[in-house]
């Protein structure tokens, strides 16, 4: 596969699956301290990445779960946090200065904060409260994310199938591999049908839709320097579609929750005006070893693993290279 380190990310992914024990321990203890709400925090892409887990406990939960942009959290504040706040914070490099200045914030107002990242010397780990470590430059922090809200949700009482995904999860790093291996012809088919696009417009919906905006601007906007417009499915009908012409590239993003009918209308419409339109869909991959019921959560990390390689073929076809960046951690602002 195109600038694909098999033995590193099986490391990378092994890492964070290894966590399970202390998050499980974390979790356990945070509830039998009592706390009232959850606060989901991060910056660019680690924000968007928070957002399929406050729509998990919105839908499945009366546990007070957001999400929040650390830079906004700060400067505008929030009426509910406080001693009783769990502040939770991802950064990659554990270096990302909004979410530090959000950590500070947080424990300013009493919050308790953890954070995960692959630094334990860095500044996010030496901020937090707890810092739960993986390999550095672990990312997606989904399963992360997935294990310390499934347990927080089961021991409240709300997911009842906690221990049986938690017991899936040693077996993920082989089935994403597995995934990788079964996208790498379609990324390269995506890449050089697309070569010279440059303008996509994005469809996702449901904890898919996380995904979709964090896929439109971290990675096409920000790394290939691509226009993009992104839309959430159930929002698809009230104004975006106005730019849909016959050659427009359309980028569906389709799971397998509840909100996957809404996905299906968008498509349905998308493919009467545009001739070129890419679904994809978590469906087309087996996840063996993953039980049928746990699917629709692992959308997000099935989707990135995916993605990525789409990423890498957009870079060669394009000769742009992904950590080529003309004003993000280049100049001040």
């Amino acid at each position: 596969m195109l600038g694909f380190n098999e033995p590193e990310f099986l490391s990378q992914l092994s890492s964070a699956v290894a966590l399970r024990p202390q998050i499980e321990e974390l979790a356990d203890r945070l509830l039998d301290q009592g706390f009232d709400n959850l606060l989901l925090v991060g910056a660019g892409g680690t924000y968007a990445q928070m957002w399929p887990y406050e729509h998990w406990a919105r839908r499945v939960s009366t546990l007070d779960v957001r999400s929040a942009i650390a830079a906004e959290l700060v400067v505008s504040g929030d009426a509910s946090l406080g001693e009783r706040t769990v502040a939770v914070f991802t950064s990659v490099s554990g270096t990302t200065e909004d979410s530090l200045r959000a950590i500070e914030y947080c424990r300013s107002k009493g919050a308790y904060t953890i954070g995960f990242t692959g630094y334990p010397d860095s500044p996010v780990a030496k901020s937090v409260d707890v810092a739960l470590v993986s390999e550095p430059k672990t990312w997606p922090f989904d399963m992360q994310l997935l294990l310390f809200t499934g347990r927080l949700l089961a021991r409240r009482g709300e997911f009842g199938g906690y221990d049986k995904l938690a017991a899936e999860f040693a077996g993920l790093p082989e089935v994403l591999l597995g995934v990788a291996r079964q996208a790498e012809p379609v990324a390269a088919a995506f890449a050089e049908a697309h070569k010279d696009a440059d303008y996509h417009f994005l469809i996702g919906g449901g904890n898919l839709w996380g995904f979709t905006y964090l896929y439109s601007m971290c990675i096409l906007e920000e790394m290939q320097w691509l226009r993009t417009t992104r839309v959430h499915s159930a929002e698809f009908f009230h104004g975006s579609l106005e730019l849909l012409e016959e050659d427009t590239s359309v980028v569906i993003f389709q799971g397998e929750d509840e909100t996957r009918p809404l996905t299906d209308r968008a498509e349905a419409f998308a493919r009467r005006i545009s001739k070129d339109v890419t679904v994809f869909d978590t469906r087309d991959y087996p996840l063996d070893g993953i039980s049928p019921e746990f699917r629709g959560l692992l959308a997000p990390l099935v989707l990135d693993t995916v993605l990525s390689r789409v990423s890498k073929h957009l870079e060669r076809v394009r000769d742009h290279s992904l950590d080529l960046r003309r004003y993000y951690r280049v100049m001040d602002y």
